[in-house]
């Protein structure tokens, strides 16, 4: 399969709409294809579905999506009509990401309960199935031990047919298995800790990380050439290629392509390995601070 780069960002918040609107027009011509918007109810983030369609109005070409929305925080119902209005007002430009929910100050702070991650889990694969099936011509029935849809017929459908590209991210077997089966584009993460209170410290490094490669192709079986395949840039370093390395960059040396370190052209090399070798193409800058620094990497890279 031809498995050009794709580029996407993680954008969190601006002081207006016009900032925003800056933010949006700066990725669209700096070698990104994707703004995303994450989904939390705590921190100072935008609430997704404005933010992208706001970011979708002041772009001609760029494509807005969720890193991730979270499906405890919305019946599926109540998303596929949002996620298709969007997609019908960006001309088809909607990547929706999705995601569990996770992380235990939205829950607490909410009043929300978290659920143990198989629950969680188990109600995320049956909203896959009820966005699908709205998202289908015709009435959609579904009677789940999560969710009961009967005869619903909603419209708009999205413009992008059978459905939006659907993103889903994950680092535990389980849920890769559930990305393998369903998802368009997979974000290779580290697991979670069940408790909500952070990634999962034990689940890092480059045999964990090869390991979910495995787990995906496995489950993937004949539709494994079909899913795009990437993971999030959590560290990024560019030096010169005259500057020495700091003993700082040598103990933050990773060889999974979540961490880039080095001069462009080392960066560069690196993510055409992880392409070449592993099929990963789509990766996201995690951190909007970076941006700058990550351009020229994404202009060089990105389509190719």
């Amino acid at each position: 399969m031809d498995r050009p780069f794709r580029f996407a960002a993680v954008v969190r918040e601006a002081g207006s709409a016009r900032a925003w609107a800056d933010k949006a027009r700066r990725l669209e011509g700096s070698g990104f294809d994707v703004l995303l918007v994450p989904d939390h109810l705590v921190g100072p983030r935008f609430a997704p579905v404005a933010a992208m369609t706001a970011a979708a109005c002041a772009t001609n070409r760029l494509r807005v999506g969720t890193l991730v929305f979270a499906n405890d925080f919305r019946h599926p119902a109540v998303l596929a009509k949002e996620a298709a209005t969007v997609d019908l007002l960006s001309e088809g430009r909607l990547e929706l990401g999705l995601g569990t929910g996770w992380m235990a100050a939205d829950y607490t702070c909410a009043g929300l309960p978290l659920e143990p991650p198989g629950v969680r889990v188990d109600r995320l694969a049956e909203a896959v199935t009820v966005l699908k099936g709205l998202w289908a011509d015709g009435p959609f029935t579904f009677h789940g031990e999560h969710y009961r849809i009967t005869d619903l017929d909603q419209h708009p459908k999205p413009v992008r047919r059978p459905h939006p590209r659907l993103l889903l991210g994950g680092g535990g077997p389980r849920m890769l298995g559930l990305a393998a089966r369903e998802a368009d584009v997979i974000n290779l993460g580290m697991r979670v800790r069940p408790d909500g209170t952070g990634p999962d410290s034990m689940d890092g490094g480059l045999e964990a990380f090869l390991a979910k490669v495995d787990v995906v192709r496995r489950a993937a079986a004949d539709r494994y050439d079909r899913i795009e395949l990437g993971t999030s840039i959590q560290q990024l370093g560019v030096r010169r290629p005259d500057e020495p390395w700091s003993a700082a960059d040598s103990s933050r040396q990773d060889e999974t392509p979540q961490v880039l370190l080095g001069t462009r052209q080392d960066i560069v090399d690196k993510l055409r390995y992880w392409r070449d070798t592993h099929d990963l193409s789509y990766f996201v800058l995690h951190h909007e601070r970076d941006l700058d620094a990550f351009t020229p990497v994404a202009e060089e890279l990105a389509g190719r």
